[in-house]
C-alpha cells in the first residue's frame, strides 16, 4: 500500500517562515540595538522587523 500524495516526501525542503515569534523578534531588536531591558517590559506592540 502506498502513501497518499498529500503527505509529501520526506526529503522535501523546509519552507522558510515569514513570521517571527515574539522571542525571535525581541532577539532581532536586541541585535539592532532597539530593545532596552529597562524600558521595555511588555512584549506586546512590538515594531515590525524583517525576516532575514
Amino acid at each position: 500500500m502506498s502513501r497518499h500524495p498529500s503527505f509529501g516526501k520526506a526529503s522535501k525542503s523546509v519552507k522558510k517562515r515569514n513570521v517571527l515569534k515574539r522571542f525571535e523578534r525581541v532577539d532581532v531588536l536586541k541585535k539592532l540595538g532597539a530593545w532596552d531591558e529597562k524600558t521595555h517590559k511588555k512584549v506586546t506592540g512590538l515594531p515590525k522587523t524583517r525576516v532575514s
